[in-house]
């Protein structure tokens, strides 16, 4: 490695891997997987590998993908167009309560978060009579959807406008930051909800029977395959393309349903929100040109950082977040990461920490501290100061972020 050289290449028998994973751990298992993915025949230069990489199903979380004429949707993954937005108000620190109990309230009775019933009739987490500003942009979304539903059936049964506007379980969540200034950020997360799931499971199942169809033998069925051209590849696209739309649409939606409730607060002040704005998606693919070919880029839990592009990283319940820049740094396909990442499963998470242990983890923090929560706790992710060194060469820091209320499904 040379002193300009901020990522390591890994020892595959396929295409490279660079990884920017300096002072970051990455488990064996995370390596073979992109070992996998690099040995597919129409891997673009190599692949590459962001500090928050883990352990995915099918492709590694914190991996790009850039793809001559075909994709993989399990690398794209179930949650299609998962991501991140974050609005600057015109709030200081010293305009909130000392109380943030009544907020969070507002918030998590505004936006439907969790998830009951596994999702059936009456789940809480999705709406039973949509506003009209979910019916208005449902309306605008369902002629491509009635589309792709007349050639795959099977997506029509799944929660759309239902989901739309609504935040989900996991490690999706609702924030209010302070910046390195003491100004207000409302921050939130989530994807494409249970649609885009529909989308992604159904198509990963497509192209796994166009391996079988082939006898095309795999390191992992996961990593099955569409090629340009074939019968559902097209199909393929158009339902991507869509579902990170209606992802955006989501995260726009309650972003203004958040700060609806927070103007009708009596706590807090009359405010306006600025110019600063950002919008990202980090499950997705593209169509992107690269070291002078036009490829497919699939990032999978990463953020698009090409030069002067915003981005969010953020970090965990109990630590910081960022703003970021890009840096447009070619060898990353124009990448970075898409927050801290696991350092260890949710199941892993449950055994080894106690309600106790969340409690001192999230200290000045409003949110959950319960047992349902013990999976997100901050130390079940990799250190976000050691995530962003890693990559300097890829982002420059725009604002820091620290959280001081979280909704969380």
């Amino acid at each position: 490695m040379t002193s300009q050289q901020h990522y390591q290449v890994l020892d595959t028998p396929g295409r490279p891997v660079k990884a920017w994973i300096n002072g970051v751990p990455m488990e064996d298992a995370a390596r073979q997987q992109l070992a996998n993915i690099a040995s597919l025949p129409f891997i673009h230069k190599w692949v590459a590998a962001m500090p928050d990489v883990h352990l995915g199903k099918g492709a590694t979380v914190g991996s790009v993908i850039a793809t001559h004429k075909a994709i993989i949707p399990a690398a794209v993954g179930v949650d299609i167009g998962c991501g991140m937005m974050a609005v600057q108000t015109t709030l200081t620190a010293s305009d909130l309560p000392d109380g943030l109990g009544a907020l969070r309230a507002a918030i998590e009775k505004t936006v439907p978060h969790g998830r009951t019933g596994h999702g059936a009739r009456g789940d809480r987490g999705a709406w039973h009579n949509p506003p009209a500003s979910t019916e208005a942009a449902w309306a605008a979304l369902l002629p491509r959807f009635e589309a792709l539903c007349e050639k795959h059936r099977a997506l029509k049964q799944s929660n759309h406008v239902s989901h739309l506007g609504t935040l989900g379980t996991g490690n999706h969540f609702i924030e209010l930051c302070l910046d390195e200034a003491q100004r207000v950020w409302v921050m939130l997360h989530s994807g494409s909800r249970g649609v885009g799931n529909r989308i992604g499971s159904h198509f990963i199942e497509l192209a796994k029977r166009e391996m079988e169809r082939w006898f095309i033998q795999l390191p992992d069925t996961n990593l099955a395959y569409l090629s340009e051209g074939s019968q559902h590849f097209d199909d393929y696209v158009s339902a991507v393309s869509w579902a990170q739309e209606f992802a955006a649409k989501n995260r726009e939606l309650m972003m203004h349903a958040v700060m609806g409730a927070l103007r009708a607060s009596p706590d807090l002040p009359e405010f306006s929100t600025t110019e600063l704005a950002v919008n990202c998606h980090h499950n997705y693919v593209a169509r992107e040109k690269h070291y002078g070919e036009s490829v497919l880029v699939t990032r999978k839990g990463a953020v698009r950082a090409g030069e002067g592009e915003l981005g969010i990283i953020p970090g965990s319940m109990g630590t910081r977040s960022y703003i970021v820049r890009g840096k447009g740094n070619p060898e990353s396909f124009c990448s970075c990461s898409h927050g801290a990442g696991r350092s260890m499963s949710r199941t892993a998470a449950r055994k080894r920490f106690t309600v106790e242990d969340q409690v001192r983890a999230t200290e000045g923090v409003e949110c959950r501290k319960d047992a349902e929560v013990i999976d997100e706790i901050p130390m079940a992710y990799k250190d976000i100061d050691a995530v962003m060194a890693a990559q300097q060469d890829l982002v420059d820091v725009v604002h820091t972020l620290k959280q001081v209320l979280c909704v969380k499904g």
